[in-house]
């Protein structure tokens, strides 16, 4: 019995009380087992928890005869070592003891002991459970709002992570993919140099690499990517800058079934209809351009959705705010979704996304741009 652990029963005590005479508040102090442990699971870092311990838990749970855990008594399970031991998977009574003492330490249950140390309980006459001694669960219900409040978070912090190590990959690829071909290609530039940087940067890269070192990371390889894009682009002549797209990319005055623009008699609606551009279905979008919905983090139920989630995915190809911007700014949001839906489908193909959007959003503020031509090109191709 420690200082810390003695505070710990007063409080649960406390508590214990306070909610017995309806005094708790907006606080229950009663949770669904099975779904208060998966919540665990996720936030076992903060517990300082490893899965044996989130299993053993689970195996002491698995006896408690409510599947609703009420903290406002004492929840005191009381299995031997060698039921405790097969629910646990055939944990050895070592490894046993070792995480009972994580689960004390962490504050999610209390010890109940007899005086001889055995864990068991005593019936009255009719059946009922009158004293028991064994391990009181009552802590790990009364921490369930805790414990929900940082499963949430850890799910934010873990899609933060993944949205920057994707990011990073990203990168780490296009750049890559740049210094390769533009060695290839006998460009004026210092690519060793720069091939060198991105050695170094990767170097520092581990599965169990820190958030805030992959944020630090990711603001370099954004640095480094920039600057390699930079000295391509004007290493490219202007017809090498344009030729591509106009091959895929002829402007098509006057697009047919695929437009959503709705007739109307006013001649200046209709020009300004036309000037935010022929619009798909959403239906064909998504069949393709479908690596877009992996980054949706709701699904894509409408145009508001695609267009949120393609300034998610903008960034991960490495286009600034500003190109963003304009883009959407000269092509309307729609179609500037669309374009990055399309770039994504393309991203092994297309050498800087940067560049080439900012060379779409030229031809769409004059007027020599339409999407359908890139999505009918990509429909040629998965034929």
């Amino acid at each position: 019995m420690s200082a810390r652990l003695f505070k710990r029963q007063i409080d649960v005590a406390e508590r214990q009380q306070a909610l017995q005479g309806g005094e708790g508040g907006n606080e229950t102090g009663r949770a669904d087992k099975w779904r208060l442990l998966r919540a665990l699971t996720e936030a076992k870092a903060h517990y300082g928890l490893n899965d044996r311990a989130i299993a053993l838990l689970e195996a002491m749970a698995s006896f408690a005869a409510e599947r609703e855990l009420d903290g406002a008594k004492p929840i005191i399970v009381f299995p031997s070592n060698r039921e405790l031991s097969l629910r646990a998977r055939g944990m050895s009574p070592a490894t046993i003891r070792r995480h009972v003492a994580a689960l004390v330490e962490a504050g999610l249950i209390f010890r109940r002991d007899s005086a001889n140390g055995k864990r068991y309980c005593r019936r009255g006459d009719h059946g009922a459970v009158e004293e028991a001694f064994g391990f009181d669960l009552a802590p790990l219900a009364l921490k369930a709002d805790e414990i929900f409040a940082l499963a949430e978070q850890a799910r934010e912090d873990d899609k933060l992570l993944r949205a920057i190590r994707t990011e990073i990959t990203l990168h780490q690829r296009d750049i890559a993919k740049i210094l390769e071909i533009a060695i290839e290609e006998g460009r004026a530039g210092d690519w060793l140099d720069f091939s060198i940087q991105l050695a170094g940067i990767r170097s520092t890269l581990t599965r169990k690499t820190e958030i805030e070192t992959l944020r630090q990371t990711k603001s370099d390889l954004n640095l480094l990517r920039h600057k390699v894009e930079t000295l391509y682009l004007e290493a490219l002549s202007e017809e090498e800058m344009s030729a591509n797209d106009l091959q895929i990319e002829r402007h098509i005055q006057n697009s047919k079934s695929e437009q959503l623009l709705e007739s109307s008699g006013n001649e200046k609606e209709k020009t300004e209809a036309q000037q935010r551009k022929a619009l798909v279905s959403l239906a064909r979008l998504q069949k393709v351009c479908p690596q877009i919905l992996d980054y949706a983090r709701e699904g894509v139920r409408g145009w508001s959705d695609l267009i949120k989630t393609a300034d998610l995915v903008r960034s991960m190809l490495g286009v600034s705010p500003d190109a963003w911007r304009k883009a959407r700014a000269a092509m309307g949001e729609e179609a500037a979704a669309v374009v990055i839906a399309v770039m994504l489908e393309r991203a092994e193909e297309i050498k800087s996304p940067g560049g080439y959007l900012r060379n779409l959003t030229d031809k769409a503020e004059v007027g020599a741009f339409s999407i359908l031509p890139m999505l009918q090109a990509l429909e040629r191709k998965t034929k």
